[in-house]
């Protein structure tokens, strides 16, 4: 084991040998480390790198570095020498012992001392996994973030007093025992605005119910990773995410949990909420009509009506998202080749969002008024109007 110490100098070699000419040294193991870094913000690498003096007697010295039943890749190792500088010490050459886990230095010192010696490796089965807590407000427009980092040790090492960086955030000083698990706080950010979203996408989510043409329309909280929303500073990393939200007693419920993706900076996390239930949305065709252009070269026509109602006590905004390609394939058949549309006047949804949408999916963001005072909801029906050209 890396942490326990047995230094044994050859007493045969040096009654044999003065010193100046030849003095070799056993280390069963090294002397205990000075300083360690674990450095875990590779995706599936951890890297090890530990600081120790070693004491070198003039001439030559061998040096066993084993790490028997430690998880070591052993073509990782590297050996360097920080003090003292320059030729003073030289490692000569490197050799594997048969049938052992170990590893031998050969080392030549200009004179008798002890030498700060750098051990770099990677590390199998120390990892690490991240996950977040969102707690939002009452009115849902704001929430507190939280992302912990959790470390579990299974390479039958321990760790003591080790600066261990994640990739995120600045590092930490901690303890690592044998088969322990260690979790802290990354970062903790009050006040981050959040979206709360309704989508209405036949392609991505389906029905709700198909025999009655009503659509599923999961919700969603959207965070965006950027400064002026309190976030920015790193990468958001992937993990769950466990939700709560505050209530009017001073505590918090948990509403659910989701997989949060890996958010790079400037980009949108989205949080799954579960289908709501107080949204309805049924979409039908209303009308698919082939025009003939010449041979066999068509136009097709196809309307897409939407009746929408919002049972909620507040208003919300339904985004609504078509994908062009598909919806072509539905009325055609399919085929791969890129899709040639044009939005007609017949439209009612509004204009698409350019920047949330593509060449081939339209997103339209539709407001929704709140219920009546009775509990009426107010039903609105809307349409998209496309003509899909030069088909055959």
């Amino acid at each position: 084991m890396l942490t326990r110490l047995s230094v044994a100098i050859c007493l045969f070699t040096i009654l044999w040998f003065p010193l100046d000419s030849f003095a070799r040294i056993k280390l069963t193991t090294l002397p205990v480390r000075e300083r360690v870094e674990i450095q875990l913000d590779h995706e599936t690498t951890t890297l090890v790198e530990e600081e120790r003096y070693v004491p070198l007697l003039r001439g030559d010295n061998q040096i066993d570095f084993a790490w028997a039943n430690t998880s070591i890749d052993p073509d990782s190792i590297v050996f360097r020498v920080l003090e003292p500088a320059g030729d003073a010490v030289q490692v000569l050459s490197v050799s594997y012992p048969p049938n052992e886990q170990a590893l031998v230095w050969h080392i030549s010192a200009q004179k008798t001392a002890a030498a700060r010696v750098r051990i770099s490796y990677v590390l199998n089965h120390l990892s690490k996994s991240f996950s977040h807590r969102a707690l939002t407000a009452t009115d849902e427009q704001s929430l507190q973030w939280t992302t912990d980092v959790r470390v579990d040790n299974q390479a039958n090492e321990a760790f003591e007093n080790a600066q261990v960086w994640t990739g995120i955030g600045a590092p930490t000083k901690i303890d690592i025992g044998l088969n322990q698990s260690q979790q802290w706080h990354l970062t903790q950010v009050q006040s981050v605005p959040v979206e709360k979203t309704y989508t209405a996408d036949v392609q991505t989510y389906g029905y709700l119910k198909e025999a009655q043409k009503k659509l599923s329309i999961p919700m969603h909280y959207v965070l965006h990773n950027k400064r002026d929303h309190q976030l920015g500073d790193f990468a958001l990393p992937y993990g769950k995410v466990r939700i709560f939200q505050k209530d009017s007693q001073g505590g918090s419920a948990f509403i659910g949990e989701d997989w949060g993706a890996f958010t790079p900076l400037d980009g949108k996390l989205k949080l799954f909420l579960g289908t709501a239930q107080d949204v309805v949305v049924k979409r039908h065709i209303a009308q698919s009509e082939q025009q003939r252009v010449a041979g066999r070269l068509f136009n097709h026509k196809l309307v897409i009506k939407y009746d929408i109602e919002n049972f909620k006590t507040q208003a919300v905004t339904l985004d609504i998202v078509e994908n062009l390609r598909e919806v072509r394939n539905m009325a055609r058949g399919y085929t791969d080749r890129d899709v040639e549309w044009v939005l007609l006047d017949e439209t009612t949804l509004g204009k698409p969002d350019a920047e949330a949408g593509d060449f081939e999916q339209l997103v339209f963001h539709l407001p929704l008024p709140p219920r009546t005072e009775d509990g009426q909801a107010k039903k609105q029906t809307v349409e998209l109007a496309v003509l899909f050209k030069n088909e055959w």
